[in-house]
């Protein structure tokens, strides 16, 4: 599996995690929702200041995201 769909996965599980949508993490991080959709489906990049965003308003640490194991 690409890096991109697990880093995807990650941001899906941590955002299902804290009860949100994808709408709703798209709100909070100023995306669309269906740029949520596509960076979890590992077929977008995203860049590291938007992936800064969604770490501090899922409040976890960026290794989780980026912790392929």
């Amino acid at each position: 599996m690409s890096r991109l769909k697990l880093l995807g996965n990650n941001i899906k599980k941590y955002r299902e995690l804290r009860g949100l949508s994808q709408n709703q993490l798209a709100e909070m991080v100023d995306l669309s929702r269906e740029y949520i959709a596509d960076v979890e489906r590992g077929h977008k990049r995203i860049s590291l200041k938007k992936l800064f965003e969604i770490v501090d308003v899922l409040e976890i640490r960026c290794s989780n995201l980026v912790d392929f194991n």
